[in-house]
């Protein structure tokens, strides 16, 4: 629950109820306004557009999700020290996300699907989403810099679009679908990365 001060958390709270409820389609900025009790001036303030709501949305997530992150490096050091591999450490990171989103499964769910029929809003969120796959792998303690960075990058947000669909339709209390959904998509990745990351560097330095 936002608190009453924050007020770009209460757009965002309720922006995503009334999604849940209506469609993010039929929700209007001037709804979303009188269901957080702001006036339009407020809301504005904090966000110009509704899909500028959307990408606060995923900043705070981006931000709960880090403040439950040791500091990259005794992440490091606890993983090695632990025996976790990278690919450990990013299913900890993505579930945690997966934790973190869903008390707003229903209106995310409305808001993806409208998103889906809109090529324009997907791009515009698009650089959002790709800044949020970097700092999760800054999280598990991966770089996302440079040539290798950026494959990487475009690697797990391939590997996140997978398990966020087996998430829209997990019901289970324990996410059990989306770990496994999760875990072999993470499996295929890591394959592919050690294929494909010499290639990377050589391109880089040649």
């Amino acid at each position: 629950m936002a608190r009453k001060s924050d007020i770009p958390g209460r757009v965002v709270e309720a922006a995503l109820n009334l999604a849940a409820r209506q469609g993010w389609r039929r929700t209007s900025i001037s709804a979303i306004a009188a269901e957080a009790g702001l006036d339009l001036a407020q809301v504005h303030a904090a966000f110009p557009s509704k899909s500028s709501i959307v990408r606060g949305f995923v900043k705070r997530v981006d931000e709960q999700v880090l403040a439950e992150t040791a500091t990259p490096g005794s992440i490091k050091k606890t993983g090695e020290e632990a025996g976790e591999s990278a690919r450990d450490r990013l299913f900890d990171v993505l579930m945690r996300r997966f934790d973190a989103l869903t008390p707003h499964k229903a209106g995310l769910a409305a808001i993806i699907g409208n998103i889906c029929a809109d090529p324009l809003a997907a791009v515009v969120l698009l650089p959002r989403f790709m800044c949020s796959m970097a700092w999760m792998l800054e999280a598990a303690g991966l770089s996302s810099s440079g040539p290798c960075g950026a494959f990487r990058v475009k690697g797990l947000a391939l590997v996140y679009g997978e398990a966020f669909r087996a998430w829209l339709g997990d019901d289970s209390e324990d996410m059990a679908k989306t770990m496994a959904v999760l875990d072999r998509a993470l499996r295929r990745a890591e394959r592919v990365v050690n294929l494909c990351l010499p290639r990377v560097r050589e391109a880089a330095s040649g």
